[in-house]
């Protein structure tokens, strides 16, 4: 029993991860790019703030729940979280761990791009993709594991233990 409950929170983290370098790479910046689509806020309002903001996004400020950007996002969180109400009786851990993750998801995002200092010591990745040269890289936003898995990780700020460039750093701990 224990090795299955191990089993299904293990594997509930690295879906969540996937589905968050998916969503963010495919759905954020590949829809969101077109103004006029649900997912535009990202791309239109999101970067544009973080950019013009050094990283922080006063729009986070706003009531969490409102047809807004950081809105969006919470009811996108939301929703998929309900979707995940029939699993329930299958793989409780599962969903259980999936629903850790879209609360962490929230919490990390909102809380780096509030307190930008916060984010450069503990979301790296999230930053440089905000803030580094690349916004087409580092997909992921509460672990890296994704970036080095599909070796989108840039390392854009000068870091002495960390190579420049792509792929796992020398450690594989960040």
């Amino acid at each position: 029993m224990w090795l299955e409950i191990l089993a299904s929170v293990v594997g509930g983290l690295l879906l969540a991860n996937g589905v968050e370098w998916t969503m963010h790479k495919y759905v954020l910046h590949g829809l969101g790019k077109r103004r006029g689509t649900f997912w535009s806020f990202h791309w239109h309002e999101h970067h544009r703030n973080a950019r013009r903001h050094d990283f922080h996004d006063p729009c986070y400020q706003r009531f969490a729940l409102g047809w807004h950007a950081q809105g969006k996002e919470a009811w996108a969180l939301i929703a998929a979280s309900l979707a995940l109400i029939p699993l329930l009786w299958v793989a409780p851990y599962l969903v259980i761990t999936l629903w850790y993750c879209a609360a962490n998801y929230y919490y990390c995002h909102r809380r780096s791009h509030e307190q930008p200092e916060w984010a450069k010591r503990k979301l790296r990745w999230h930053w440089d993709h905000h803030m580094g040269p690349n916004p087409n890289a580092n997909w992921c936003v509460t672990k890296p594991w994704f970036d080095w898995l599909m070796g989108t990780r840039e390392y854009s700020q000068a870091q002495p233990d960390k190579p420049q460039g792509q792929g796992l750093p020398a450690s594989a701990a960040e």
